[in-house]
């Protein structure tokens, strides 16, 4: 019994992929994870090879971001 239900919990597996797939996120759920990591007044929003990059504002100074496919958000010069 129990070797039948690890085969079907494998065929399960199998047929659905495995696991769900990660979805990119929205600009404007990208938006919200910017300003809530402390980023003000984003734009310029930009998919590249490196990443996603944007400008933003914090301590009344402007920066440029790159937030990776896992969603770290890292300030470039």
């Amino acid at each position: 019994m129990r070797t039948r239900t690890i085969l079907h919990t494998l065929l399960l597996l199998a047929v659905t992929g495995g696991v769900p797939t990660a979805r990119a996120l929205t600009q404007d759920e990208l938006i919200t994870r910017i300003q809530a990591a402390g980023y003000s007044q984003v734009g310029e929003i930009k998919s590249t090879a490196e990443g996603t990059t944007a400008k933003a504002m914090k301590n009344g100074k402007e920066v440029r971001l790159v937030i990776d496919s896992s969603g770290q958000i890292k300030e470039r010069n």
